[in-house]
């Protein structure tokens, strides 16, 4: 089920991203503090879906309510998106990325004006990449040194793009 982060989800979200996988590939605070939690879910998501600039929803387990991961789509300039996403360390590889992922694209298709949707991914996140190549999107190529981790070092990223069906 994708729905809004609400207050109720900032404990599943400080969890999640104590993962060292969430803290080296996606761009969060490290450490990530219970503060950061609370200030991403009752700050940021809102202000993003106010200025229609970052659309982000939890996914969340039909049968036991378990947070399975943060999936956004915002705007990198008219008419492209971007797709970022992260999933709860126990929740990988059951395709639920790919459903959630999926799902939220389709939105994207019928209710922003978009034409290009992005995803980037550093190097090495094997897992981002194969729900990427599951949704459909072609890589198409790898961009050295784009940018520098939480490691403080640079790194090379993948980046793929997925046209409007």
């Amino acid at each position: 089920m994708l729905r809004a982060f609400t207050s109720t989800d900032v404990d599943a979200v400080y969890d999640a991203c104590q993962d060292e996988d969430i803290q080296h590939y996606t761009p969060v605070p490290v450490p990530y503090q219970r503060a950061d939690a609370e200030k991403r879910v009752g700050e940021d998501l809102p202000a993003g879906w106010a200025t229609e600039k970052n659309f982000t929803l939890g996914a969340f387990r039909k049968d036991s309510g378990a947070l399975v991961g943060s999936y956004c789509l915002f705007i990198v300039s008219k008419g492209v998106y971007e797709l970022g996403y992260w999933a709860v360390k126990e929740q990988r590889g059951r395709g639920y990325s790919v459903e959630a992922a999926r799902a939220l694209c389709n939105w994207g298709w019928a209710a922003l004006d978009v034409h290009r949707i992005e995803w980037w991914a550093m190097v090495g996140n094997a897992g981002s990449r194969a729900v990427a190549e599951n949704l459909g999107f072609t890589v198409e190529g790898t961009l050295r040194h784009r940018g520098v981790a939480n490691d403080g070092l640079p790194h090379d990223w993948w980046v793929g793009g997925l046209l409007r069906p």
